[in-house]
């Protein structure tokens, strides 16, 4: 429910609104304006009838919002969330933001090799799988905690922050140490356990689409942790599951459209797992800058043939460095700063 005040309204007529509204055990979130004064009501409304809030003085407008997902609604909060994270960056606004580094951390040196690559070519974070969750159980998984600092390490070194993939809550500790967004991967985007966690933390987080998710599911998941008390989180679409077996999965590039519509939160794109073929990242990506999303986190790799995991969909530095270039010629007319 949204409830929106006279011009003229006095702040005593809105504490009288809001007091009335907390004895019914509901949550007030004051979004107001210079322009007005207007605030969101969440919790259960369905015993409040709208009309008799026209009973209080200073009442202009109630509306109840439809959509299941009320902090993460665009009804609710008009202005777009802007992320903003140390050294400048900030994902939501003008910048388009670039994430890039490899599937998962192999070694120090193949860390380092990638991170002075992609910062080279104009990336602002260092993304790079320190826990990997992996379909087999015999598959590699991961570098683990020596991953999270080796992350740290590197992105320090470089002037890169750091995103990588937290697999459960009990890690969230951890994760706040060393890294600057911490990734709710595909597969955990429905582990409420985890959302409610990370609710709790002062950290951005980059939410993924899970692989058969609706728009609205994604959205709830994120409105789980933003109930927790963290708004900031930034939306990824990364591909879902199809019947088409030609590419990795299926990007749903309007999904970018549909959430900045219902949303006010930032969206990113993850060229890399909705194709799993790099020879489709340069244009996948073109097209994300182009339809709007705030950014990109792609997979990069120095020797992708010899890869420990996904090396079918990661970008030699080279090829990285000559994408980045064609993205700021695309950038530069859509009045979007790149690096």
């Amino acid at each position: 429910m949204i409830i929106q005040m006279k011009k003229e309204s006095t702040k005593k007529q809105f504490d009288k609104v809001v007091e009335f509204l907390k004895e019914k055990h509901l949550e007030i979130i004051d979004a107001s304006s210079d322009e007005m004064r207007v605030f969101g009501v969440i919790g259960d409304t369905s015993s409040i009838d709208p009309t008799d809030l026209y009973a209080f003085e200073g009442v202009k407008e109630v509306t109840r919002v439809s959509t299941p997902f009320k902090k993460a609604s665009r009804s609710f909060k008009k202005h777009d969330t802007i992320i903003k994270l140390k050294n400048g960056v900030e994902i939501g606004g003008d910048q388009f933001v670039m994430m890039a580094g490899p599937c998962s951390i192999e070694s120090e040196e193949q860390l380092r090799t990638i991170a002075k690559g992609v910062k080279k070519a104009g990336a602002q974070l260092l993304r790079g799988g320190a826990y990997k969750p992996r379909t087999s159980p015999y598959a590699f998984q991961g570098l683990e905690v020596e991953g999270l600092k080796l992350l740290k390490k590197i992105g320090d070194e470089e002037g890169l922050l750091v995103v990588t993939e937290i697999p459960s809550a009990d890690l969230i500790p951890l994760f706040e140490e060393y890294v600057d967004i911490i990734q709710v991967g595909a597969r955990n985007m429905q582990n409420f356990h985890l959302l409610k966690a990370l609710g709790k933390s002062n950290k951005p987080i980059l939410l993924k689409r899970g692989l058969s998710a609706t728009i609205e599911e994604w959205l709830m998941s994120a409105e789980y942790i933003m109930a927790g008390g963290n708004d900031q989180i930034i939306l990824c679409e990364r591909g879902i599951r199809t019947f088409e077996k030609y590419t990795r999965n299926t990007l749903d590039i309007s999904a970018v459209l549909a959430v900045k519509e219902l949303s006010h939160l930032p969206v990113i794109i993850d060229p890399s797992h909705a194709a799993g073929r790099w020879t489709m990242i340069e244009k996948l990506s073109l097209a994300s800058l182009a339809v709007g999303a705030h950014g990109l986190i792609v997979e990069v790799h120095q020797d992708p043939e010899h890869a420990m995991s996904d090396g079918a969909q990661s970008l030699k530095i080279k090829k990285f460095a000559t994408m980045m270039d064609e993205l700021e010629k695309v950038a530069a007319v859509l009045g979007k700063t790149l690096r």
